[in-house]
């Protein structure tokens, strides 16, 4: 690297901790905000970052994550900067072994409504998939504001909604099921589902949904390992499709995932999904596919639920709230 592309690398990562700052501020997490801020300001901690491989390796989420994962503070910077340097070479290799996958069962709250529109019964295909948990719709209970719950399941997952949500009566049919991910994730592996748990953002609702996801990690190793294969979604996705029995419904899905991909690759996705049979649900920020008519949500922080690229709501992050578009 020549001395304009490091001082370009440098800028680009000062900018991105500095944009994931504002998020995470917006998000109510307060001390992961006052870290990325930090952090974009320190020519070291810039420079560790840059060393790392690729932009997948030098995310905000990732290395907070790693810090947590193996016990170090993320309260604030002046406690997180000395523990980061002293333990450098174990952050990184978490680094390099892992990746952001949230894995918020909550979103499902969101879908369901989405779903249940859809002739079924369903054939599940979920990209991005992590653990698994959102394969399992229909062994959760729904509360949608303050109602009594939809479906009988042990975790029951509530959600505010807004402009006349379409709120099933029931949960859906799924009769086959299956995930893409780079690097599936274990529900019966203990490290895994405690690396999911590095990955919840700090603050009020942070005890909240870790108990949530825990419970719902308990209810998907109870129905048996989810079937994720390990490979890149753009090149595994057409052939779970066609894996689907015949008189199921396919649906391919994911929240928050298309984000990480480059631009020319979330055109080549969305080019793929739409000349497959079924459906393709969307959840992702509005600007992850931003060809998509009236993506742009009322709410800055929620993102936009789409089916076959036509905006039918926005949701919150976590699948804590829905707006009927």
């Amino acid at each position: 690297m020549d001395r304009q592309d490091e001082q370009d690398g440098f800028e680009r990562v000062r900018a991105w901790y500095r944009r994931f700052a504002e998020h995470y501020e917006a998000g109510g997490a307060g001390s992961y905000a006052e870290i990325a801020r930090a952090l974009a300001g320190d020519e070291e901690m810039v420079g560790r970052v840059l060393a790392l491989p690729g932009d997948n390796k030098r995310q905000p989420h990732l290395l907070l994550g790693a810090v947590r994962f193996l016990g170090g503070p993320v309260d604030g910077w002046a406690v997180f900067r000395p523990w980061v340097v002293e333990h450098w070479d174990r952050v990184r290799a978490v680094v390099l072994e892992r990746m952001t996958q949230t894995n918020e069962v909550r979103r499902c709250a969101a879908l369901l409504p989405v779903l249940a529109r859809l002739e079924g019964p369903l054939g599940l295909v979920e990209v991005g998939a992590s653990a698994g948990l959102c394969l399992y719709p229909d062994r959760y209970a729904y509360s949608y504001d303050g109602a009594a719950p939809v479906g009988e399941g042990p975790v029951v997952l509530e959600c505010a909604t807004s402009g006349g949500v379409p709120v099933p009566e029931r949960v859906v049919e799924v009769a086959w099921r299956a995930g893409v991910d780079l690097n599936p994730l274990d529900v019966c592996d203990e490290r895994d589902v405690r690396w999911l748990e590095s990955l919840i953002w700090p603050g009020a609702h942070e005890a909240e949904r870790r108990e949530r996801l825990r419970a719902a990690a308990a209810v998907v190793a109870a129905a048996g390992r989810p079937p994720i294969v390990a490979g890149d979604l753009l090149e595994v996705v057409a052939d779970l499709v066609g894996r689907v029995p015949a008189g199921v419904t396919p649906v391919v899905f994911h929240g928050a995932v298309l984000t990480y991909l480059p631009l020319a690759e979330r055109e080549r996705f969305a080019r793929l999904v739409e000349g497959l049979p079924g459906h393709w649900v969307s959840y992702e920020g509005w600007r992850v596919l931003p060809w998509i008519e009236g993506a742009r949500p009322p709410v800055a922080t929620d993102l936009t639920v789409a089916v076959d690229g036509r905006v039918v709501a926005w949701a919150g992050e976590h699948g804590q709230s829905l707006t009927w578009a």
